[in-house]
């Protein structure tokens, strides 16, 4: 169970409409904070704290350029969001200097073969990660309105970082799509006949 603190913390990032893998990161770091500090209150702690903080992560976990960022937005969002008291902008740490990992990029036989893997449940939400780029909570959270087949593109809204983008989308997938789509409303067809029924005693067309 997490302390009353952070599910504050939680909440305040729900109602910012914060992604949920970004409060999860958030969280994390702001309780490895206070841990590292013996438990203090956040309160009762201030940039000091916050660079021998950063400190740690380089000089005892190594970590990389992108995590100690991480922590640090967690920080930043914690003191000047949450407590209102901004960190200084001139905060004296050591910088990570362990070098980024470069992504590994599937070529086009290692997609295909990857694909032809996916179960038929799955096969159209991993075309659309790979075929259009999109990430796996834009995939989800992709609705019909933002398909434009005439046009073969995707609107994605509210991404990463809260950004809007239109993407590419293949012509290969148009069948599967409309198909999920019609199955889609015959699911929506079946539920609204069945509320009826337990509604009204009898079934409507």
């Amino acid at each position: 169970m997490k302390s009353p603190f952070l599910l504050m913390l939680q909440e305040q990032m729900y109602l910012r409409r914060y992604a949920k893998r970004t409060i999860e990161a958030y969280l994390k770091w702001i309780a490895a904070f206070i841990r590292f500090n013996n438990m203090r209150h956040p309160t009762t702690m201030g940039d000091k704290e916050v660079e021998l903080f950063l400190n740690h992560l380089v000089n005892e976990q190594n970590v990389a350029q992108g995590t100690q960022a991480q922590a640090l937005n967690a920080l930043c969002f914690l003191y000047k969001e949450i407590l209102k008291k901004p960190l200084s902008l001139r905060l004296n740490f050591t910088k990570s200097q362990r070098p980024r990992k470069l992504p590994v990029v599937l070529t086009k036989e290692e997609v295909s073969s990857l694909l032809t893997m996916c179960s038929a449940r799955h096969y159209l939400s991993c075309a659309l990660l790979y075929g259009s780029g999109l990430r796996l909570m834009e995939t989800m959270r992709l609705r019909v309105k933002d398909i434009d087949f005439d046009y073969l593109c995707l609107r994605i809204w509210d991404g990463k970082g809260g950004k809007n983008r239109v993407v590419t989308l293949a012509k290969e997938l148009i069948p599967l799509l409309r198909s999920q789509i019609l199955q889609v409303e015959n699911y929506l067809q079946l539920d609204l006949k069945t509320l009826s029924t337990v509604a009204y005693g009898y079934p409507t067309d």
